[in-house]
């Protein structure tokens, strides 16, 4: 996930950095450099902390409805990108087959989100799900029919034969 962060400097001080998605969530350095490495390590581990807690991940909201908070104003603004996919979570390698044009279009965004492409396939589906929790998530986990759709578990896809060998 990419998380902007804003950075401030007071002629006595070092650089402080505020995240404005993550209420709660600050860092500091003595040199630019130091304080977006501190800014990443800060949000990883807040993160880390939401997630221990069993807390959802705060949305995030755009650069620009940040930009115009009076809080920010005097700041200077960077993007950090953390693989949050790779936090407080043991992993499982899978296999799945996608079309290489999605394959594709999953690498690029993953890219320019800053995340690995199992960190954006993991946020997708956890984002998917969120989504569809408060409406259908039963039939999403069960094998049932819904009505509408021409899909069945366990059957061939719409316009297939299931070849049985005989045929």
């Amino acid at each position: 996930m990419r998380f902007p962060i804003v950075i401030h400097k007071d002629a006595d001080s070092g650089y402080g950095v505020t995240v404005p998605d993550l209420p709660g969530c600050f860092s500091a350095g003595d040199t630019l450099d130091e304080a977006i490495e501190s800014a990443r390590e800060a949000i990883a581990c807040h993160i880390e902390g939401l997630l221990m807690d069993g807390e959802p991940i705060p949305a995030r909201a755009s650069l620009e409805v940040h930009q115009v908070n009076d809080d920010f104003r005097e700041g200077v603004w960077a993007i950090v990108a953390v693989d949050v996919s790779k936090l407080s979570s043991k992993t499982t390698r899978i296999n799945i087959t996608l079309p290489e044009r999605v394959l594709a279009i999953v690498d690029r965004a993953a890219v320019r989100e800053g995340q690995s492409r199992s960190g954006l396939l993991a946020q997708a589906a956890l984002s998917y799900i969120r989504r569809r929790a408060e409406s259908d998530l039963p039939v999403l986990l069960t094998d049932k029919h819904e009505s509408g759709s021409s899909y069945q578990a366990g059957s061939p896809r719409p316009g297939r034969r299931r070849f049985t060998g005989g045929e």
